[in-house]
């Protein structure tokens, strides 16, 4: 079946977006973006009664640009003056770019991975000295305390923020060819809106291990998956079998 309309189940930002809107206008997609998931800060108090005291930590360890925000608005929240020493690890160029919103480069020590967690353990492994701090949601990977372990390290695990799932009522009556997520909260946030969803001829699109488990165990058919050898991006993904989709019909 053809295919016509997109829903992509998170917001892009303006770097993001390009390759998106150049799949919109190659195949004349109708394209949307659209949340299932947000995400809330936890309190001061909150963050204090999982032992933090951010005097302790050398180090952290940032994941996303959730992460970035909320480590500083904590800081913030508990009057805590971040040293110049302070070293900052990043797990992508975008989270290393968008933590420029707080600190200037120049003037502190901020190291990047390339794409994967395991990137960013190749530069934690020289700094086995420092005592890291990692803030996240409160669904972190299994592979990331793995890997700190794995390395022993001296670090902590501190949720910072909660992953919320956000109310869609105003989907019900709307209709897409594809569904794209890319995290196993987006998954269970479509059931959780729309408990009586059935998947029918509608193709779902996912993006990581984690949410193609959570899609199979939901009982959805996955029709695209990424990444892969010939298909590391979704885009990339979503290309490939729109064209094959749309050919000769």
């Amino acid at each position: 079946m053809k295919v016509k309309s997109v829903l992509v189940s998170q917001p892009i930002n303006k770097a993001e977006s390009t390759p998106y809107l150049e799949l919109q206008e190659k195949h004349k997609l109708k394209l949307d973006f659209r949340s299932f998931i947000h995400v809330e800060g936890l309190s001061a108090k909150e963050v204090r009664n999982q032992k933090v005291d951010l005097s302790k930590y050398t180090a952290v360890i940032l994941t996303s640009r959730n992460a970035v925000d909320h480590f500083f608005r904590i800081a913030e929240e508990m009057r805590f003056k971040i040293p110049d020493t302070f070293k900052y690890f990043c797990q992508t160029e975008a989270v290393a770019f968008y933590l420029q919103k707080y600190i200037v480069y120049r003037k502190r020590k901020v190291y990047v991975g390339e794409r994967t967690f395991q990137d960013v353990i190749v530069h934690i492994k020289k700094y086995k000295e420092e005592k890291y701090l990692l803030p996240s949601s409160d669904t972190l990977k299994e592979q990331v305390p793995e890997l700190l372990d794995a390395i022993q390290v001296d670090w902590k695990h501190a949720v910072f923020y909660k992953t919320m799932m956000s109310d869609l009522s105003d989907l019900r009556d709307v209709y897409y060819d594809v569904l794209v997520f890319f995290t196993p909260t987006g998954i269970r946030s479509l059931f959780k809106n729309f408990p009586d969803f059935k998947q029918n001829d509608t193709r779902i699109a996912v993006f990581g291990t984690s949410a193609l488990k959570a899609a199979e165990e939901a009982g959805l058919r996955v029709d695209i998956k990424a990444p892969s050898p010939d298909t590391p991006s979704m885009t990339a993904a979503l290309d490939k079998y729109i064209s094959e989709a749309n050919k000769h019909k």
